[in-house]
């Protein structure tokens, strides 16, 4: 059966590679890099999913069975407040149009845990409000209402998977996990903020994972892609300190937080465990003792 995969050389997309051959996909991954790492038996196309003509094009060459969306705009300063989420929800409305109209039968889409009001702290995906507070999250939450719509109206089976938090090899370098990691292998200082902070963490080899064994359920509707345990921000940056010995370079409390930061960000992970059947498959110092392993291989001599 055939793929498509959307950001198929991003942080999601090149995690569920593997994972998608060996349930025995055909996978098919586009991305607009041109110059992707090769992996063996996939087929890459490049592709700027904000250009209709290009769009039409390859998804019609594919004629995919499957659809699995990652792509969108990230960047880790900006993606919060950004107006090209506002275009991805358009180029996305066209791409599952698109999808459907060359045969595609069964999708899943990534969405995020900021859909959610999440001064809620405990997120469960029938229970909890979806009032975000930022153009990403309502931009998400558009869709999802939008493509849920669409779906039923053209019998596809459709599927939301609402990312927490992750970590893992090819992070942006800025981000938690990355910058401590970085920051504690080169022997400088850790800077982080107080680190009370409560979150839904998991690597994005468990995050792919999840994806993959949501898009071969029959599961529809949003499904909290979680881990469903508490874990402080200070909690995992201790546990980097204790991995690499540099307990001693912490500098808890030297950034400040905003003061609508929420306490408790927790997914209700029980639709992920119960009705998909899937569990992660790495703990926290497993996962960040990979992860610290990755970039430890790619540090200057």
């Amino acid at each position: 059966m055939r793929v498509l995969v959307t950001g198929g050389t991003g942080f999601i997309g090149r995690h569920a590679i593997a994972p998608l051959q060996a349930k025995g996909y055909e996978v098919h991954a586009v991305d607009i890099c041109d110059n992707p790492e090769p992996v063996e038996g996939v087929v890459y196309h490049q592709l700027d999913l904000l250009d209709p003509g290009q769009l039409a094009e390859v998804v019609k060459e594919i004629s995919a069975e499957r659809l699995l969306h990652f792509a969108w705009y990230v960047e880790p300063k900006e993606y919060l407040t950004s107006y090209n989420n506002v275009r991805w929800v358009s180029a996305t409305m066209e791409l599952l149009r698109l999808f459907s109209e060359h045969g595609g039968s069964r999708a899943v889409l990534a969405g995020t845990c900021f859909e959610y009001d999440l001064q809620r702290g405990f997120l469960n995906e029938a229970l909890t409000p979806s009032e975000p507070d930022s153009l990403y999250g309502t931009s998400k939450n558009a869709l999802r209402n939008l493509a849920q719509v669409y779906a039923q109206q053209n019998n596809i089976s459709l599927a939301w998977g609402r990312i927490f938090f992750l970590y893992g090899p090819h992070e942006y370098a800025s981000r938690l996990v990355a910058s401590v990691a970085n920051a504690l292998l080169r022997g400088e200082e850790a800077k982080c903020s107080h680190g009370r902070q409560v979150r839904d963490f998991m690597h994005v080899q468990d995050v792919a994972d999840a994806f993959v064994a949501l898009l071969a359920s029959e599961v529809t509707g949003t499904v909290n892609v979680a881990s469903g345990t508490p874990t402080t921000l200070k909690d995992i940056v201790m546990t980097l300190a204790g991995l690499t010995g540099g307990e001693d370079l912490v500098r808890m409390g030297t950034y400040p937080t905003p003061e609508n930061e929420a306490p408790v960000i927790l997914g209700d992970a029980r639709r992920l465990n119960n009705e998909v059947g899937w569990t992660p498959s790495m703990n926290l110092e497993e996962g960040l003792a990979h992860t610290l392993a990755w970039w430890r291989e790619r540090m200057e001599p």
